[in-house]
């Protein structure tokens, strides 16, 4: 193996989802942030968008070594205020409710992984409070410009999951 081979199988597999909706106002920031990552992730990290249940995904992410999801939650008094979330336990948060307009949403299948032990290691969500949910609505201004913020996030995040004994490790 190449020098650079050896450094890519040596960095953690990592996989991101923007989960929602974009036909239902707030519930769509998962798929504009994740518009906001095009061509800014290095090229061995996936990048897949779901707008329905996401149960399948359980399958999808064996292999990996970190998930980061991005999805947007219920208001709590701010849309566009963004909660970052380690769920690599299994469990999200209960103050925390998800905009899931499915019978199985993102809270659900993290829980089912977990009780599957087939979790990643690390589970990252980046959740973004919305105001509206409504079928055709626009996407709130305050949910608009917490995107761009979430996918800057994601970006570090995943320098941060690709440092190794404090030194970054490039495919150059």
């Amino acid at each position: 193996m190449s020098g650079a081979a050896d450094r890519n199988a040596m960095l953690p597999k990592v996989l991101v989802v923007a989960v929602g909706n974009p036909d239902r106002a707030d519930d769509g920031v998962g798929a504009l942030a994740a518009t906001g990552l095009a061509g800014r992730l290095p090229p061995d990290v996936s990048l897949v968008a779901r707008r329905g249940d996401i149960l399948s995904l359980i399958e999808e992410w064996a292999g990996f070594d970190a998930v980061i999801f991005i999805d947007a939650a219920a208001s709590m008094g701010m849309p566009g205020r963004i909660h970052r979330i380690d769920a690599g336990a299994g469990e999200l948060p209960n103050e925390v409710s998800f905009a899931s307009s499915h019978a199985f949403g993102l809270a659900e299948a993290i829980a089912l992984a977990a009780a599957l032990r087939s979790l990643p290691d690390t589970v990252i969500v980046y959740a973004i409070e919305g105001a509206s949910f409504d079928g055709g609505a626009a996407m709130t201004p305050e949910v608009t410009a917490a995107a761009a913020e979430v996918a800057d996030r994601v970006v570090a995040e995943v320098g941060r999951l690709r440092c190794r004994e404090g030194k970054v490790m490039s495919d150059a």
